[in-house]
């Protein structure tokens, strides 16, 4: 694709020079301190196009202040961002045409209609007025808002306006779309309404950069994943691999006393078995392996065999949980 440039930056028409196979987002050596505080710590970052990637951590992690720096919202201190060919924050302009937003906060205007708060929304993002009717249109159908075109912001549910704040973000066909906690606070059932809006957007070839803390979420709808604790990555890959290369298959979840998940925890580490302690249980990882297998058969305890989880790996790898 052709790009001019203006006083040293490009002039964004379909977009900068790049190969179709190259990340949608490259972060480098990312730092960003406040105080004393560091909340984002020398983090690296590659997104391929039209896959999800979840940013997944506990609340103070780092995932919101990463946001903000791949939007162009914050400086940082240190390191390099690309995203879509545009380097952030100095073209951060020019790169916002092409990314959708969807953040924590609802700024969505409560004396507008549903159309109207789109054609705003259109409007400022340049829509040609030629295709701006359509482009609203196609936003409310994706996020199934259609029947509810002329209805107030302040008459809709929480759900409908989470699917608003998705078609808003989506009303000028971002090439990428970054969601920051998209389903925080909602009941399942809407949660698994805006679930298969994200799948939808994946799967026509959009770029997702999902922050949540909800680890069922992130297991389901990531290609890939980061584990974020106190600014830092500390493993990435897809789900699945890190399960496996973790967590294994499967594990046995024993419930009893804290005297006896002490001995089990004891015997495993002896055994060199990955464990998880949760309350009054412990699950042995690797339950498919013959060495777990044979610890856990001399164990009379009440147990339950289970799949092993992403919230399993993010525990042993971070000694951390998500509430």
């Amino acid at each position: 694709m052709r790009s001019t440039t203006v006083a040293g930056e490009r002039v964004p028409g379909d977009g900068p020079d790049e190969p179709q196979t190259a990340p949608v987002v490259r972060a480098s050596g990312l730092r960003k301190q406040f105080g004393d505080v560091i909340a984002v710590d020398g983090l690296e970052l590659s997104v391929p196009a039209g896959t999800c990637f979840g940013l997944l951590g506990p609340n103070g992690a780092g995932k919101t202040t990463t946001m903000r720096l791949l939007l162009g919202q914050s400086t940082p201190d240190a390191g390099s961002i690309d995203i879509l060919g545009y380097e952030i924050p100095r073209e951060r302009k020019h790169a916002r045409i092409h990314v959708g937003v969807v953040s924590q906060q609802d700024t969505l205007d409560e004396e507008l209609t549903v159309r109207e708060n789109l054609d705003v929304f259109a409007r400022l993002y340049r829509v040609p007025r030629r295709r701006r009717t359509a482009a609203v249109d196609q936003a409310m159908a994706l996020a199934g808002l259609t029947e509810r075109v002329n209805t107030l912001v302040h008459a809709l549910s929480g759900g409908m306006r989470r699917r608003l704040l998705v078609a808003r973000a989506l009303v000028h066909q971002p090439r990428l779309v970054l969601l920051d906690e998209p389903t925080v606070g909602l009941d399942p059932q809407v949660r698994h309404e805006l679930w298969a809006l994200i799948e939808q957007l994946r799967a026509d070839g959009v770029t997702l950069i999902m922050t949540t803390h909800y680890i069922e979420e992130a297991e389901r709808l990531s290609d890939a994943v980061a584990l974020m604790v106190r600014g830092d990555i500390v493993d990435q890959g897809s789900p699945a691999d890190l399960r496996r290369l973790h967590a294994g298959g499967e594990a046995v979840e024993f419930y009893g006393p804290p005297h006896r998940l002490d001995e089990i925890a004891a015997a495993a580490a002896a055994a060199n078995l990955p464990t998880r302690r949760v309350a009054n249980s412990i699950a042995v990882l690797r339950a498919e392996e013959d060495c777990t297998q044979r610890l856990v058969s001399g164990i009379d305890m009440p147990a339950q065999r289970r799949p092993s989880t992403l919230e399993d790996v993010f525990v042993l790898r971070t000694g951390e949980t998500i509430e």
